[in-house]
């Protein structure tokens, strides 16, 4: 984002909090934490600070969009991001599929539990077919959902978050709901409450190991676009998700000018709801954004004036792939402080690379994350793109680096048009 924005010429000035040693190539850090909305106004009021583009999601369920706007000294910001009761389209997975109800939004069976109707659910367990999803109602870091493939891992997991706090906060209420088939996807929607943009799409890789093999992460890549995604299944998208969704945050009164992340199925061709983000995902970004011929800052504006119906998208053809590289040991535990080397080597033309887990240290560089670097290439093709960010990674190097060698496989070697 901050790669983006900077080069935007309505940008004279880019605050990035807390930031990392790739944003401050970009604009100037600030060691505020994302949470600490009262810091970040008189940041805002010292720097003569026009808008906030809120990228995580912690801030936006807690209600930077409300802080702002309630303050009379503040109101003047714009901020992209959704409300506090918006947001709990991301926050309560309660929230989303009854939001998804009311409004015809087609998405898994499900029902919800708490501790009071720990037996119920027990029952309600036995009785579904396998596997079965079970969701940590809260956000608990990208790690409350649970694919079982027998009942009593079920029960037991299910045990482990209502009763038993596994998740804390965010396990006091467990939504259960049908497994869906198909391949997922990602699809971006910008919306200012009232029109709103479609932007390109993505599938990201969670699982650690190659082959998709392995305990779940934060994310370990991405490619974009996706060789399955035609005119045909966008038009089912738009349809029966997008337009229902948007209408639905009007209908329902939910203050929502920013992106909308849809998590979707697509089985045999038919789209489903996993889940809402109320921002941008990541892996993702890294193939999304640079996609976006667009000015950014100039679509951000838009939204916050109201004037996304006056906006074109333009997209680039080529397909883009990242490639994250992450800490040893991670996502379980991992060390950090380790120095990378190569940053310093010219990146190939064509390719990117963004930082995540990464800080400066005197004249060093060095991790602070599980994922620490995000490698972007584009191609023709998916194969051409993930070798180039692979290749790229060969170049860096810092001590119990990995990497997944095989992002975007099941495509590989298949042209996007």
């Amino acid at each position: 984002m901050a790669w983006k924005i900077s080069q935007s010429p309505l940008c004279d000035k880019l605050f990035i909090a807390p930031g990392n040693a790739g944003t401050a190539l970009c604009g100037s850090n600030l060691s505020i934490s994302i949470s600490d909305f009262e810091a970040l106004a008189e940041a805002c009021k010292a720097e003569k600070i026009d808008m906030i583009m809120v990228g995580p999601e912690d801030p936006l369920v807690k209600g930077i969009y409300d802080f702002f706007k309630n303050k009379k000294e503040l109101e003047h910001i714009k901020v992209i991001g959704p409300s506090k009761e918006a947001s709990q389209l991301e926050g309560s997975k309660a929230f989303a599929k009854a939001f998804m109800q009311r409004h015809n939004i087609p998405t898994a069976a499900y029902r919800e539990f708490t501790s009071d109707k720990y037996l119920e659910g027990v029952d309600y367990i036995k009785s579904r077919s396998l596997p079965i999803v079970l969701k940590a109602d809260g956000l608990a870091a990208g790690k409350g959902v649970l694919i079982c493939q027998n009942h009593l891992e079920a029960i037991a997991e299910f045990e482990l978050m209502l009763l038993r706090s596994k998740f804390g906060e965010a396990g006091k209420k467990v939504v259960i709901e049908e497994f869906l088939k198909g391949i997922e996807l990602s699809i971006f929607v910008l919306t200012d409450g009232e029109n709103y943009v479609i932007l390109p799409e993505a599938k990201d890789y969670k699982r650690i190991g190659e082959a998709d093999a392995g305990l779940n992460t934060g994310g370990m890549g991405a490619v974009s676009p996706l060789p399955f995604v035609d005119e045909a299944f966008l038009s089912k998208v738009k349809e029966k998700i997008i337009e229902p969704t948007i209408k639905g945050l009007k209908k329902d009164n939910l203050d929502y000018k920013g992106f909308v992340f849809l998590g979707l199925m697509n089985d045999n061709g038919e789209p489903h709801v996993i889940e809402y983000n109320c921002r941008l995902g990541d892996p993702e970004t890294e193939v999304v954004i640079p996609r976006i011929k667009n000015d950014l800052v100039e679509l951000l504006m838009a939204t916050s004036n109201q004037q996304l119906n006056e906006v074109t998208i333009e997209i680039d053809e080529r397909t883009v792939a990242t490639v994250v590289a992450v800490s040893g040991g991670y996502p379980g535990d991992y060390e950090k402080g380790k120095i990378i080397d190569g940053l310093d080597v010219p990146a190939l033309e064509n390719t990117i690379v963004f930082h995540s887990g990464t800080q400066k240290q005197g004249n060093a560089i060095v991790t602070n994350g599980g994922r620490v670097l995000a490698v972007t290439s584009f191609g023709i093709n998916i194969t051409e793109a993930v070798e180039q960010s692979n290749y790229m990674l060969e170049q860096l190097h810092f001590d119990g680096m990995y990497y997944r060698t095989d992002i975007g496989y099941e495509f590989k070697d298949r042209a996007v048009p």
